[in-house]
């Protein structure tokens, strides 16, 4: 890292936010700070995200690392959050797991029901379009849709109902087996999405930085179960149509395999930068109820890195 480096913010993200000067001061005190008898420098790239949450008034964890292994930042990668959307990764990674084994093709038929039983009493209850992200998988109930269908529609538009379909079809059980496989221990899946007696009973999908930081370094070196379900799960992960985080804060152009996630005061990005040296970022945000000022700390830090990173400085930003 260069010593004294500033913080090179998104100008439209800085001006909606208001945050420009507040990051200048912020680094400022910290260069005093560093200055003072024993002080030991941070990398300006950890300072100057550090001083971008600390603006935010947010709860944010960070993980990234390049792909080359060489450089990475970690801030509070091991606080728990609730997942939100990120959890349909793993879903992902398992149906992609069981056609490789020969279990189902991608092309089988799923017939669309709106019917799912409660993980705490096995109640049924139903999702509803208007809380929803898109209306794609409603529009065929009654029919079918395959399962490449499906999971396009859960990734790219966050599909809520294909979820559901999907997980009930692939066992959570063996999703969760994947997870652990996969070394990503901190992504937890527990059940579908709107079981809201689970939640009431604090029963939630949840993730820490570091378990989707695993996951999507395993994308990008091609060794989630082999190089072209890798490289197709990849495709199915650029073609993600919210580019309000992560994306936004990025260079036009840029290649982005990445999975979005939000709820009430949650919003999260995950994915892979395919830049000059391409890295995983995570940035999981809690506590904001703007989610337009979520997306643009999410981007803000993007650029930063995004800044660092393309330029080949070697970051020490692991925490102790």
């Amino acid at each position: 890292m260069r010593p004294g480096r500033r913080a090179t913010v998104c100008p439209a993200v800085a001006t909606r936010l208001g945050w420009l000067v507040v990051v200048a001061l912020v680094a400022c005190g910290q260069a005093e700070e560093a200055t003072a008898p024993d002080a030991v420098p941070e990398s300006s790239l950890r300072a100057d995200v550090q001083a971008l949450i600390a603006a935010s008034g947010a709860e944010v964890a960070v993980a990234m690392r390049t792909l080359d292994g060489e450089d990475e930042l970690l801030i509070d990668h091991q606080e728990r959050f609730h997942a939100a959307s990120t959890m349909k990764v793993p879903v992902m990674i398992e149906l992609f797991k069981q056609q490789a084994a020969g279990e189902l093709s991608l092309d089988d038929p799923l017939e669309i029901t709106n019917t799912f039983s409660s993980i705490v009493d096995g109640s049924p209850y139903s999702l509803s379009v208007e809380d929803d992200s898109d209306d794609i998988v409603y529009s065929r109930l009654g029919s079918t849709m395959s399962l490449r269908e499906l999971c396009e529609v859960m990734i790219t538009v966050s599909s809520n109902l294909a979820t559901n379909l999907l997980i009930e079809h692939l066992d959570v059980e063996r999703i969760r087996a994947t997870v652990l496989d996969l070394d990503a221990a901190g992504m937890d899946v527990v059940r579908g999405v709107e079981d809201i007696k689970a939640f009431e009973a604090g029963r939630s999908n949840s993730t820490d930085a570091e378990a989707l930081l695993r996951l999507f370094e395993a994308l990008g070196h091609a060794t989630v179960i082999d190089e072209q379900s890798s490289q197709a799960m990849v495709d199915i992960l650029e073609r993600q149509q919210f580019r309000d985080g992560i994306p936004a804060g990025l260079p036009e152009g840029t290649r982005v395999a990445h999975k979005t996630g939000s709820i009430t005061r949650i919003r999260h990005d995950a994915g892979i930068v395919f830049g000059p040296r391409p890295f995983v970022l995570v940035v999981l945000v809690r506590g904001l109820d703007d989610p337009s000022e979520a997306d643009a700390l999410t981007a803000s830090i993007a650029r930063r890195v995004f800044d660092e990173v393309s330029e080949g400085g070697r970051s020490n930003g692991a925490e102790g």
